[in-house]
């Protein structure tokens, strides 16, 4: 029945209501016949099963007013919507007292505190305001649907998207900071959907930040979006139960989708703490992120399929923001790291400087391995911060090498090459016995140096 409402099918809804199928059987989101009807636009179904079925006053006015937000949001029809919301309010009015709408939303900051219209005045108002009309198609989606239905964070996110492309920004971010929010909580950050926002959300703050939409001269909106509180709590709903989906990705079965999602996240997270920098106006601000980058750094998380911790990323050239709904072109990817500011940040939080991915490299052989990700700036703050420059990876390529073949670096590695490193490269590359035979201390030191 479900998917004969769903393709617009009226004879085949008969005839399945005719032998016994169930108008009340609700889906995994919780819709039932008559929802479906009206979340998919199917009149003749929902006209048809008006008459067949005895709903109460209460249940037709809640089917009329989410049919109405149907008709704006799914078909732009204004006037069915208008129509549909106005006979709604006269079943209310219909029985010896207002029927209330229920549950009671409260006025969220997304929606500009709107309400609901209950009078008719209030509805003629709404009707001469189409953003006001877009609006109140959420109030009523929340209400009948509930803040976590598939279609309510569809219409949040896609309602998000259209207020970006009038460059209404800030209306843009209220609405998808609720959807992150919703998502998280409900399904975690290992859910593609939550992921789809997350990266939405981000690569719109990004843009934004640099200046760099196309669509609008910088100058009408630099300064005022992104705030620093959107962008620090985009940040702490990412971070809140980051370690849980961490070790929630090593239980086998392990699904690569998750994985990924997970990595995108990570690099979300990098991307966010290069944004709060930039928008941080005061001392409490900064300190707000020490204390918030702090925690996660020390929880240890790294990404799941490299393993490369958030200082691997954020002095990587690829760490970039794809989202789809943005375009993906090469040329309109925001490239922001390596970034000293977030390296140094993650350091200053006490992440390890020799911390070692998948292949052994380190954040300093990350930075060495490729002349994009080759920064000066970088790679001697990595060095002031106790990096070591001859740990070589599974492939035994080590810093040292790549920086002395690369012919712009004026770095002086000798300053930064100390005896027991030599000596360490030593033993490990003619096969020196050192196990037992040195301070149990020293024997990790040196086993740092094999490939």
């Amino acid at each position: 029945l479900h998917y004969a409402i769903q393709e617009h099918r009226l004879e085949t809804a008969q005839l399945l209501l005719e032998h016994g199928a169930d108008p009340f059987a609700k889906s995994h989101y919780g819709d039932d016949a008559l929802q479906t009807a009206c979340l998919k636009g199917a009149y003749h179904i929902f006209d048809y099963l008006k008459k067949r079925i005895n709903y109460s006053a209460e249940r037709l006015a809640d089917a009329h007013e989410l049919f109405g937000s149907t008709l704006i949001d799914d078909l732009n029809v204004t006037r069915g919507a208008i129509l549909h919301w106005r006979l709604a309010h006269q079943i209310r009015l219909r029985e010896a007292e207002y029927i209330p709408k229920k549950p009671t939303i409260e006025p969220r900051a997304a929606y500009g505190y709107a309400t609901e219209f209950t009078t008719i005045p209030e509805l003629d108002n709404i009707a001469a305001d189409m953003d006001a009309m877009r609006v109140q198609s959420l109030l009523i989606y929340e209400r009948i649907l509930g803040i976590e239905h598939r279609d309510t964070l569809f219409r949040l996110m896609f309602r998000g998207a259209s207020y970006a492309d009038a460059h209404r920004f800030q209306r843009c971010i209220d609405l998808w900071l609720l959807a992150l929010q919703v998502r998280v909580q409900k399904y975690s950050i290992l859910y593609s959907d939550t992921c789809l926002a997350a990266q939405a959300i981000v690569r719109l703050m990004l843009d934004l930040t640099d200046g760099c939409d196309e669509m609008m001269p910088v100058e009408l909106y630099e300064g005022s979006v992104p705030r620093f509180e959107d962008v620090y709590a985009v940040f702490n709903i990412l971070t809140a139960n980051i370690a849980v989906a961490r070790q929630l990705i090593t239980i086998r079965p392990v699904h690569r989708k998750q994985q990924e999602n997970f990595d995108r996240v990570m690099k979300c997270l990098t991307h966010l703490m290069y944004l709060m920098l930039a928008t941080a106006k005061t001392e409490p601000d900064r300190n707000a992120i020490y204390r918030s980058v702090y925690t996660l750094v020390h929880s240890k998380v790294c990404s799941a399929i490299t393993n490369d911790t958030l200082l691997h990323l954020s002095v990587s050239r690829l760490n970039v923001i794809k989202s789809g709904y943005f375009s993906d072109e090469s040329t309109s990817l925001r490239v922001v790291f390596p970034s000293l500011k977030v390296a140094k940040l993650l350091l200053d939080c006490g992440a390890d400087v020799n911390a070692k991915n998948e292949s052994k490299s380190t954040p300093l052989l990350v930075a060495a391995a490729m002349p994009y990700n080759y920064d000066r700036d970088v790679i001697y703050t990595l060095l002031e911060y106790g990096a070591h420059l001859d740990e070589p990876n599974r492939h035994d390529d080590r810093p040292l090498n790549l920086l002395r073949n690369n012919p712009i670096t004026d770095i002086p590695t000798l300053n930064y090459l100390p005896l027991k490193c030599l000596c360490s490269t030593v033993i490990v590359r003619f096969g020196i016995p050192y196990r037992n035979q040195i301070p149990r201390t020293l024997e990790e030191f040196v086993q740092r140096h094999e490939p």
